[in-house]
């Protein structure tokens, strides 16, 4: 049975973070809402946690239900949902209530197909003494954990990732039913090979591919051969899951015959990304952030740069351009690739740029599935754009390109870097007025020209009331802060949901146990959301430092547990030094832990942060040793979890740091409810 609950545990994490990386490139704008997938398999779990003393044997539907959700996913693979006006979501249309209902009915399905698992392992943890149930499924999730992070990382595929679940069921499942399961599994891969494009690529961040313009219709997985020396090359949009994202072309207008449509388009992209450089001046070092496919770094290498640094978070966007641009930018010896977060490459650059150019930065992913900031958050703050600025020298410009989904953003963005520099940005805008780009020079007597090629300054009037992002605040794509109607939409439905699983679960046998685990399980949510904020501002939002930060935080539970059960007992004292540790997060504002050296950030990290989780997982291990029904009480802990997701959403509308607040109130509400339990004598 141990075995049994370390496949059920590794299962369960795989098919998580399976279902958060797969369904995002199936529907488009589900890579919003991945913390939302995140939550909806929690709620799963810890329904079917619940339902772990119940007759029903809802293991034997894992099938059905898997084929249900993949199939509904794959009829709602061209929906494209909507985004409230407070918010921009790029690719999106207006919200409307058939958007509204395919997002719930997605994170409704997701939900379902993780309730056979959850009852199968609160199974477990009633026929299993409960401190090594616990332990056995705390290393499930962690070997999960580490063997998604490299699957994920090297050879990344739905239908190997899929196939795995289906095995380690198959395994763990009776095998008498192997004659209707084995068919439908079949099925459903086969489906999944159906729907998907042979050429297409994973990234750790994206679903790739690479359409040439010449067919559009038609995913490409080679380039001629002669693509760096031909005539009229071909130009390659590079799309990540299903929508445009950037260019692979040869910036150099010479190559193509004047005349022909591409010839105008590439002439167009020339004189845009030329744009940072038209001021003259020398260009001995330039640095490009979000560097891409390489067209900021080609027309840095046009404008004469001595040295370009150009850094980009994601590997495959630059092994798919060092393949598919004619322009060649990667292949420059100038030039110098760093595989790295932006905000984290600006904290050890040196100073001294002459340009440090923003690329198109605009992301369409999560950091991560724990919380709600996008890719580049971090990035479009007033601390990145200060940093950025100083590293500068005395005639040095700071320029940033984006691509406005919202009027709104570029109001945003010029207050933004107002705020960052002291300096008004000189705004360009295309005849459309979508591509904005904000150059600010260093010496404030520098004069920019009025018109630059196809862009024209501009400025905006008395700007709208906005709140600007910070390091504690890093929502550029909200215009305020709130958290907006789409996302209510969503956590209501699944909040309706879970009431519902309860009160029919479990009905009059609801008590402080519940309450005391839900809030458990809300806390550490809430603190596993901001450790991985903290670390990700410290060191970067790369899928490893994510990755890092959970199996860290899975290894200090894992030495709770063993710790616990060297503890005779509960004791209301183990809350002081999880209090303490809270306080000291909380006094202790992470802006102040920036300026640290690397080994000082490290030690924070490693140290000072896990130290509440350490805390609140013994106080759990032991409860949970003392509590009567243990699948009742961990499905009210994965249900709490939820709840603590969705409260991280509060973090919209009130900045990260104050979430610490919400933290300290569940942990001191778990406690009031043991200590109510323990005057009247009942067990937990």
């Amino acid at each position: 049975m141990k075995w049994e609950m370390f496949a059920l545990s590794f299962t369960a994490l795989f098919l998580e973070m399976m279902v958060i990386r797969w369904v995002p490139s199936v529907v488009h704008l589900v890579a919003y809402y991945a913390n939302l997938m995140l939550l909806s398999s929690f709620l799963g779990l810890g329904a079917g946690a619940m339902a772990g003393g119940r007759k029903w044997n809802l293991f034997g539907w894992f099938p059905v239900l898997l084929a249900l959700d993949i199939g509904m996913l794959l009829l709602d693979r061209n929906v494209v949902l909507g985004t409230s006006k407070s918010e921009s979501h790029f690719f999106s249309l207006p919200p409307t209530m058939f958007d509204a209902l395919a997002l719930v009915r997605i994170f409704g399905v997701n939900a379902l197909l993780f309730v056979p698992l959850g009852q199968r392992m609160g199974r477990l943890f009633n026929a299993l003494p409960g401190l090594t149930a616990y332990a056995w499924d705390l290393a499930g999730s962690l070997s999960g954990t580490l063997c998604f992070g490299l699957f994920s990382l090297r050879l990344f595929s739905p239908v190997l990732g899929m196939a795995g679940v289906m095995l380690l069921y198959l395994l763990v499942s009776s095998r008498r039913r192997w004659y209707l399961d084995v068919p439908l599994f079949a099925a459903v891969l086969t489906a999944i090979v159906w729907s998907g494009d042979r050429n297409a690529i994973w990234s750790p961040y994206y679903y790739i591919t690479v359409i040439n313009q010449d067919s559009p219709t038609v995913s490409d997985s080679a380039p001629p051969k002669d693509l760096l020396t031909m005539r009229d090359p071909p130009l390659y949009m590079v799309k990540v899951n299903q929508f445009g994202y950037h260019m692979d072309a040869a910036l150099d207008s010479r190559r193509y015959t004047e005349g022909t449509p591409t010839y105008g388009k590439v002439r167009w992209l020339e004189l845009q990304y030329a744009l940072p450089y038209a001021s003259g001046g020398p260009l001995d070092r330039v640095l490009v952030v979000g560097a891409g496919g390489g067209c900021d770094v080609e027309a840095a290498l046009a404008a004469h740069a001595g040295h370009v640094d150009a850094v980009e978070i994601d590997p495959t966007i630059i092994a798919v351009s060092r393949r598919f641009s004619a322009g060649a930018p990667y292949a420059d010896p100038r030039v110098t690739v760093h595989i790295d977060d932006a905000r984290s490459f600006i904290a050890k650059a040196t100073p001294g740029y002459d340009r440090v150019v923003f690329g198109f930065l605009d992301s369409q992913a999560l950091f991560s599935s724990m919380n709600n900031v996008r890719l580049d958050g971090y990035v479009y703050t007033v601390e990145s754009m200060r940093s950025a600025f100083r590293l500068l020298n005395d005639h040095g410009m700071l320029t940033l390109s984006f691509y406005l989904g919202k009027p709104w953003l570029g109001v945003k963005l010029s207050q933004l870097v107002l705020e960052a520099t002291g300096r008004e940005p000189a705004m360009y805008f295309d005849n459309w007025g979508n591509t904005l780009i904000l150059c600010v020079p260093k010496d404030p007597s520098t004069v920019l020209p009025a018109t630059v090629n196809q862009f024209h300054r501009a400025s905006y009037g008395k700007p709208p009331a906005m709140d600007l992002p910070t390091d504690d605040w890093p929502f550029l794509y909200l215009i305020r802060k709130t958290i907006p109607s789409d996302y209510l939409i969503a956590i209501a439905s699944l909040l309706v949901f879970s009431i519902a699983s309860i009160a029919f679960l479990r009905g009059r046998s609801f008590g402080r146990g519940d309450i005391h685990f839900g809030l458990l399980g809300m806390g550490f949510l809430l603190l596993e959301t901001k450790s991985i904020s903290d670390c990700t501002l410290f060191f970067g939002a790369t899928w490893f430092v994510t990755l890092v930060v959970i199996a860290g935080i899975l290894m200090m539970v894992i030495g709770a547990n063993l710790a616990a059960g060297r503890v005779r007992g509960t004791s209301l004292w183990m809350y002081a030094p999880l209090f303490a540790s809270l306080a000291l997060l909380l006094l202790v504002p992470r802006e102040s832990i920036l300026p640290f050296p690397f080994a000082g950030r490290m030690l924070w990290t490693l140290v000072v942060v896990p130290l509440p989780i350490f805390f609140a997982g013994i106080i759990f291990s032991t409860t949970f040793r003392e509590s009567s029904s243990k699948s009742a009480v961990f499905g009210a802990n994965l249900i709490g979890a939820m709840l603590g997701g969705f409260c991280e959403y509060l973090a919209m509308a009130i900045g990260n740091h104050r979430l610490s607040i919400l933290v300290i109130v569940a942990y001191l509400g778990s406690m009031l409810v043991l200590e109510a339990s323990r005057r009247q004598g009942r067990p937990i």
